[in-house]
């Protein structure tokens, strides 16, 4: 972390190394001085009780089923497990869906396109690979409530990569639970905004087929991440991801019930009036989307409130989850529809090199329309 009065009007220069110092009330901003520190009370103090709050939610951020979560978070020679050492010690490194899934695995960017890696790496036992044994009977509103329906141990890694298609399901239950007339029969259009990542790990999308049997998804994947040579392909998931098994009926086996998947390059506000010509969302899900940081949102979300449909956020932590309903409140003129809360099924091992010590994998919903 840097000092938190760096470049401050009157700050001087930071003293060198790493700031020593936290305020005493948070303990989410740091200070390389004393000077430093009482210098910025000033800039400080009207968030610092919001930071406390944050803080105080570090234990139920951290409260997961998984033992390799807690795994991950052993301190190993004085550093904690980074992700490419948890991978290797599970033979996943560079691997199937697990590619893109460390510091050290290729970009978008750097492969020049989208391959649909569709390999969990893993033995059936261990992943979602096949249909489930039962049906839902309650909604899913954990990742304990999720491992258990699919039968899976909690030393099974999979939710690092499912919780794509989990977070879509729970922004759904929202958007049912809000207006039960909005429940579909038939098929469901999702708008999908801003991937990056999910672009390498598009199998994991196949999930989806478990959690909505009766229905025929259709999702519309828009963002400046998709790579011009896939602008418009349309992806049909008919199966889940294999496991590393070769005799498992996951190899051999396709459903009727398939994912759509749509990739649009631009952004949402631009694409707009070409996608509605083929897909009418009902409901518009942005997740990670880093509202307050990205000014290219702005226009987005003057559409969403034009268009009137439900439409979910999520974001890095709930700090930049409260700077974003900030933004979105003043486009719209009006409070988020949602309150701030925390997605059930976030991603379970904090994000590595994070420059914030806030709670960085909350995922926090920040609005709904």
């Amino acid at each position: 972390m840097e000092c938190a009065a760096k470049g401050s009007a009157g700050a001087g220069p930071c003293a060198p190394g790493r700031p020593s110092r936290r305020c005493g009330l948070c303990g989410a901003v740091a200070y390389c001085s004393p000077s430093h520190q009482m210098l910025h009370w000033n800039d400080h103090r009207d968030e610092c009780a919001r930071l406390q709050e944050q803080m105080r939610m570090a234990d139920t951020l951290n409260d997961f089923p998984f033992t390799f979560s807690e795994e991950a978070s052993l301190l190993r020679s004085g550093e904690q497990m980074t992700r490419c050492s948890l991978f290797m010690s599970k033979g996943l490194h560079q691997r199937g869906l697990w590619t893109s899934e460390c510091s050290c695995g290729p970009t978008l960017a750097s492969i020049g396109g989208l391959g649909i890696m569709n390999d969990w790496n893993l033995p059936s036992s261990l992943c979602p690979c096949t249909d489930p044994k039962n049906p839902i009977s309650t909604p899913l509103s954990s990742w304990k409530d999720y491992y258990k329906w699919r039968s899976l141990p909690f030393h099974s890694p999979v939710a690092l990569l499912l919780h794509w298609p989990l977070t879509i399901y729970h922004c759904l239950q929202l958007s049912f639970a809000r207006n039960s007339s909005s429940e579909v029969s038939g098929k469901l259009h999702i708008h999908y905004l801003g991937p990056e990542k999910e672009l390498l790990q598009l199998a994991v999308f196949g999930e989806l087929r478990a959690l909505f049997p009766g229905l025929q998804l259709y999702i519309e994947i828009v963002g400046p991440a998709v790579p011009q040579c896939r602008d418009g392909e349309t992806i049909c998931i008919s199966n889940y991801a294999h496991c590393s098994e070769e005799s498992c009926h996951c190899r051999s086996s396709e459903r009727t019930n398939a994912v759509m998947l749509r990739l649009r390059k631009g952004y949402y506000h631009d694409r707009y009036t070409d996608i509605v010509k083929d897909s009418n969302p009902h409901l518009i899900v942005a997740p990670n989307a880093g509202v307050a940081a990205y000014s290219s949102w702005l226009p987005t979300i003057e559409l969403i409130k034009e268009m009137g449909v439900p439409a979910i956020f999520t974001d890095f932590c709930e700090e930049a989850a409260f700077l974003a309903s900030r933004c979105i409140s003043s486009v719209t003129g009006r409070p988020l529809s949602l309150p701030i809360q925390i997605n059930p099924f976030r991603q379970p091992m904090a994000v590595e090199d994070s420059a914030l010590y806030l709670p960085c994998y909350s995922n926090c919903f920040i609005f709904g329309m």
